[in-house]
């Protein structure tokens, strides 16, 4: 460490458990961001007076809306030529690399794409078992800060998605890359997550009105890609067609969102609204 620089240089592999599977920090923390989100949820479910045996059928749907929702926004997002010549490493932990394909894991996930996974799943889950969409959105917002927090932990461990230069004697020198201080960004946006998370717990404790499910919702759209929104300025881009565009991909995909979240809010705080 020199004044407010940070050197780091860890090895994102914690351990080999074959010559050609990893066990990775990315991995391990992204199953345990779920997993306390998990516990959190079921806190929640018995407070609520609810079989957690629910909890368990929804744990499944979550899970796989946001990897199959992560890994196909990244695919279609931020690479779709590339991946429409190589569909078979879509959804498949490989890369061709020469004339075989290598095991590397899932080297791109998109959060926006995570989020419009977990929305059409949960969506698929509540007609299934006929459960109010809106209060179910509501509890799984509360805990998804946590799982969006982990995640980013798992991007600093691996020394990727960090941040421009600070032009100062501070930052982060992510060694593996370069050798230039950074704004560790993925820290950023992991203790907003977890900020945003009390947040909206606390708005969770204070709102019994059936009449504003949703609202929870709402607000953590607009909170978490707000804050992705304002991150992103001093985030380096992740591919380069970005360098042409006023505002990068992540901030183009995080509109939406923010738009839909002040919606919800208005409908579910509008006078007009609760008195339907």
């Amino acid at each position: 460490m020199n004044d407010g620089i940070i050197n780091w240089n860890l090895d994102p592999v914690i351990y080999w458990i074959t010559d050609s599977f990893p066990l990775k920090y990315y991995g391990l923390l992204f199953m345990t961001g779920i997993l306390i989100a998990f516990q959190v949820e079921k806190r929640i479910y018995i407070k609520e007076n609810i079989p957690v045996e629910r909890l368990d059928k929804l744990f499944i749907y979550v899970i796989i809306g946001i990897l199959l929702g992560a890994r196909l926004g990244h695919c279609f997002f931020y690479e779709p030529a590339y991946y429409f010549e190589n569909p078979i490493e879509i959804l498949l932990p490989i890369k061709k690399i020469g004339t075989s394909y290598k095991f590397i894991g899932f080297q791109g996930l998109a959060s926006h794409g995570g989020t419009i996974g977990v929305l059409i799943a949960l969506g698929i889950y509540c007609k299934k078992y006929k459960t109010n969409f809106w209060w179910l959105m509501d509890r799984i917002a509360i805990v998804a800060p946590i799982v969006g927090a982990f995640i980013r932990f798992g991007n600093f461990m691996n020394s990727e998605i960090y941040g421009k230069p600070t032009n100062g004697n501070w930052g982060v020198v992510f060694q593996r890359d370069d050798l230039i201080p950074r704004h560790p960004t993925q820290l950023y946006e992991a203790f907003s997550y977890l900020l945003i998370f009390g947040i909206l717990m606390f708005t969770y404790k204070k709102t019994s009105n059936k009449k504003s499910d949703g609202l929870i919702f709402g607000i953590c759209l607009v909170l978490i890609f707000l804050a992705r929104f304002t991150i992103e300025f001093f985030k380096e881009n992740q591919v380069g067609f970005e360098n042409e565009m006023t505002i990068n991909m992540g901030q183009i995909l995080s509109i939406p969102f923010i738009i839909i979240g002040l919606i919800l809010i208005f409908m579910k705080k509008s006078p007009v609204y609760n008195n339907v």
